[in-house]
């Protein structure tokens, strides 16, 4: 995104942002010293709490020179997150680093709530990870992952399925077969798919598969072309087809899967344990590809990145930099790779002949060479909320796939311009 258009968007953002500032400092009058505290304000799932505090206890056991520090970690879910960092940085508080999805740092940047990784770390710590796994605007980079990928891939129950179908053709006719109404009650008790209906991050693998995107070059969005049209056609036939649920969210399609219900499921590494855990014996392999095009479906892959409050307080920079080093360093990567069947975005951790050679992480990373990568810029987020209403439209048969291209196209459009303004 360009500079003019970076200069809109800050002026855009002001009044919320003096509003904010003033509403906190209001509030804030007693606030409490934080010098002795490093806080993280974090969305993780509980697998990613677990190694997290487990980390955190470890690097207290190597970091001695800290002891007088506390080190405490905030949950947030992805949304409250955002707000609420938003709100308490722009108050100059909040948490020392915030953790999550890398498209959330565009909006972060952009109000300027983030320091740069190379105002607390030396080039040689940014050095040590793939390129392409780093928040990068302007030049500058804002945040460093502890893995990457958070993509979707295709999840197989290998008790239903004996060979994963490579495109969707076949797919097609394999998750008929396996779509079992016993009864003969009209709902069936094994579907051949599940997954989530209701959000467009389901949708966006498709839309790459008949040859769309969602934004070009300069950030403005490309949802009404005929690629969106065929995506949700597809998806919308295969509801109708009731080869999956008439209505499915995510906790849904996650427990019928879990339950041995349905063959596969669309979804990422952070469940795969989960699966393994309820004695699905499972399977990945990427989405199929679309046999009306030739084209791999598109995931978007992300890292998933520990970011710096621009307010951070000057006592804590030793304690937190020694931290954010520690918690992206190869050991814990490593670590997390393996028991979280994710994929290391440091270098070193990368080629680790155990991650190299795990089945899991050898589909994940074909999976990420498919995908592409999430758009960080701020207008992503009105491209979200454009596409959710008239993608869930399509999945409740209440809009027609061409108008609902035109709706998605039409409404990211205008909130963009707003933004810009």
């Amino acid at each position: 995104m360009g500079t003019d258009a970076q200069i809109s968007l800050r002026r855009r953002f002001m009044p919320t942002v003096l509003l904010l500032v003033g509403l906190v400092l209001v509030v804030s009058c007693g606030r409490v010293d934080r010098s002795r505290s490093v806080i993280v304000w974090e969305h993780m799932d509980p697998k990613e709490q677990e190694f997290f505090d487990r980390h955190v206890a470890e690097f207290r056991r190597q970091h001695p020179e800290f002891s007088e520090f506390t080190i405490e970690r905030v949950h947030y879910r992805t949304e409250d997150l955002q707000t609420q960092f938003q709100t308490a940085a722009l108050a100059y508080g909040g948490p020392n680093l915030v953790y999550g999805p890398a498209d959330k740092i565009g909006p972060y940047s952009i109000m300027g709530l983030l320091m740069p990784v190379e105002d607390l770390l030396p080039r040689s710590e940014i050095d040590r990870f793939e390129p392409v796994t780093l928040p990068v605007l302007d030049g500058r980079v804002y945040g460093l992952p502890d893995h990457v990928g958070n993509h979707l891939t295709l999840v197989a129950n290998l008790d239903l399925v004996g060979e994963m179908a490579g495109d969707t053709d076949r797919w097609v006719d394999q998750l008929q077969s396996l779509t079992v109404d016993r009864d003969g009650d009209g709902k069936p008790e094994q579907y051949g798919l599940v997954f989530n209906l209701l959000e467009p991050f389901w949708l966006v693998p498709w839309l790459g598969g008949f040859g769309g995107w969602v934004m070009d070059e300069r950030a403005n969005p490309t949802l009404g072309t005929g690629a969106m049209v065929d995506a949700l056609q597809f998806l919308s036939d295969l509801k109708q087809a009731r080869v999956v649920p008439l209505e499915c969210d995510y906790p849904l399609a996650d427990t019928i899967f879990k339950e041995g219900r349905a063959a596969y499921i669309i979804n990422g590494p952070w469940s795969w344990e989960g699966y393994r855990e309820a004695g699905i014996r499972v399977g990945l392999s990427s989405i199929p590809r679309v046999s009306a095009t030739g084209l791999w479906p598109t995931p978007m892959t992300s890292a998933k990145c520990y970011s710096i409050n621009a307010y951070l307080d000057p006592a804590t920079r030793e304690c937190t930099a020694a931290l954010l080093k520690w918690l992206t360093g190869t050991k814990v990567q490593t670590a997390l790779a393996r028991g979280l069947s994710v994929m290391p975005a440091d270098k070193t951790a990368a080629q680790n002949p155990d991650i190299q050679n795990d089945p899991a992480l050898v589909a994940s990373r074909a999976q990420i060479a498919r995908g592409r990568l999430m758009p960080i810029v701020p207008e992503m987020r009105a491209i979200w909320d454009a596409m959710r209403p008239a993608y869930q439209s399509v999945m409740n048969g209440e809009l027609a796939p061409q108008d609902a291209a035109g709706q998605m196209q039409a409404r990211a459009v205008t909130m963009i311009e707003r933004m810009r303004e």
